[in-house]
């Protein structure tokens, strides 16, 4: 269910977005309310699932992981509990950054971060080749992060 957002949910929404640590009364601030009123909009928004959790966005050169690789993956078989087995795969590898179950040429879109090309053979071993449900695979090596990002918008 979508939860209704008012005018300050939206004001409070695009801030945290945008720094989560920025503080309750600096939002009150920007949305006219109360530090009061900011906590008590911010734990509803938690408990509604609006705000998923707060995270710290790492500069993935700053940390060794030079590539951002794209995969598209043709599946075999679309056995749900093939499918399930796959998720289950691409969403503990740490180097999966984002996964889609898609609809189209290709069954899963994976953005990958990896150190080097060797890293990402090594993943395509464990990940595509070991499995007897991928078909093929495809492989797109991001030149540049153009724009990366998860903040939803949240405009009326």
């Amino acid at each position: 269910m979508v939860m209704k957002l008012n005018s300050y949910d939206r004001v409070l929404l695009r801030a945290v977005q945008e720094d989560a640590r920025v503080a309750q009364s600096e939002l009150g601030e920007r949305a006219s309310l109360s530090t009061a009123a900011v906590n008590r909009r911010l734990k509803l928004l938690s408990s509604e699932g609006v705000i998923e959790r707060y995270t710290a966005c790492v500069n993935p050169k700053a940390v060794g992981y030079d590539l951002t690789i794209v995969v598209e993956v043709k599946v075999e078989s679309e056995r749900a509990d093939l499918l399930d087995e796959m998720q289950r795969s691409f969403a503990a590898c740490p180097q999966v950054q984002q996964c889609y179950y898609v609809a189209g040429d290709c069954d899963f879109v994976l953005i990958f971060l990896v150190r080097n090309m060797e890293q990402y053979v090594e993943l395509t071993r464990q990940l595509f080749f070991k499995s007897n449900n991928v078909k093929s695979f495809k492989t797109l090596v991001a030149m540049n992060r153009v724009k990366t990002g998860m903040a939803v918008p949240v405009d009326e």
